[in-house]
């Protein structure tokens, strides 16, 4: 019976050295080696784009001193699960949404979310790679006790509306069932539009399209025209409504980042800004790739007058500012200084 437990005992100190290998950790000799995830396991996608241009700078800096493993939605294809690695030291850089960010408790950056909160894509690269950008990442960092180190913004594209019939006018939303958050700020504003908020996961939204659970979705090009979402029954009709200038934040552990040498943080400073100019260009280029793409794959695409729908947005995007607090306020009319200049 002794024997037995002690086999047990020597069994689970072997599963727990080996979790604790999972992700990346200063070696014996110097080297290191980072756990980089995203959720998107399209091999196209943008997100991967950068994570490799991350992996390919990080190694050739450091000679080799320095191993990248990434991840394209195999360490888990939710935002949630990844951020929990992320703390957990499970992964060493993720890429995750400001929506799952502010279950952390860091609601500020729930404006980044809000609908037409940018004006347009010269206006978002203002606020990020500024000072409002820099506020942000330190109040990540702070109210995160240094679990999160924000490593860069990246772009998920321009998000516009498609469904089983295209928008005309704001009024042509009324009562439809629209794939989009079902709780909070950016569902209020929705559902002031005249939609029905409504919840289907990401992978199950083709056939969610196709058999008419919702009527219409959102997103950018690239990402809807890889899952084929234009080729639904209600996917087939794109409404230019450029209602979000999508931001996702790369974060590395930051606890993790401290423990490295000044030779080492440098280098993965570096790679982290070529991994954002590569996502950036790249994700620009297939948004008119893809746009293309579903033309030419039968997709109806129109513009509408977004004045409406910005109009609408402005006491949303106050309130939730003043829910939050100051801070919050304060970062907002940040923001919006910067479409006037």
């Amino acid at each position: 019976m002794k024997n037995a437990v002690w086999w047990i005992i020597i069994l689970a100190f072997l599963v727990l050295s080996g979790c604790s290998d999972a992700a990346g950790g200063q070696e014996d000799d110097g080297k290191i080696k980072i756990v980089a995830a995203h959720n998107q396991t399209s091999p196209d996608n943008p997100y991967q784009f950068g994570m490799e241009e991350f992996k390919r700078v990080a190694e050739e800096e450091s000679n080799g001193d320095i191993e990248v493993e990434v991840h394209a939605g195999t360490l888990g294809t939710s935002e949630s699960e990844l951020i929990e690695k992320l703390k957990l030291g499970g992964a060493d850089l993720v890429l995750v949404s400001p929506g799952f960010m502010s279950q952390t408790g860091i609601r500020e950056i729930d404006l980044f979310a809000m609908p037409y909160m940018f004006e347009d894509y010269e206006h978002w690269q203002q606020v990020v790679d500024g000072e409002v950008g820099e506020e942000v990442a330190q109040s990540i960092q702070e109210k995160s006790d240094g679990d999160f180190k924000m490593m860069g913004y990246w772009s998920a594209g321009v998000r516009h509306y498609y469904g089983g019939e295209p928008l005309e006018s704001i009024d042509d939303l009324e009562g439809m069932k629209y794939r989009t958050q079902t709780s909070g700020a950016i569902a209020e504003y929705w559902e002031a539009a005249g939609a029905v908020p409504t919840n289907v996961s990401w992978g199950e939204l083709y056939q969610g399209l196709q058999q008419g659970i919702v009527d219409s979705s959102e997103n950018s090009y690239p990402y809807f025209v890889q899952q084929n979402h234009h080729k639904t029954k209600n996917g087939k009709y794109i409404t230019e409504t450029a209602h979000d200038y999508t931001t996702r934040f790369l974060l590395m552990n930051g606890n993790k980042f401290d423990e490295y040498t000044d030779e080492q943080q440098e280098i993965v400073l570096k790679a982290a800004d070529a991994a954002v100019e590569e996502e950036r260009e790249v994700d620009m280029e297939q948004e008119k790739e893809y746009k293309q793409q579903a033309i030419d794959d039968g997709a109806e695409v129109n513009e509408i007058d977004r004045e409406p729908f910005i109009e609408l947005a402005e006491p949303y995007q106050e309130k939730l500012a003043e829910d939050i607090g100051s801070n919050a306020v304060h970062l907002l009319e940040e923001i919006r200084s910067l479409k006037e200049e």
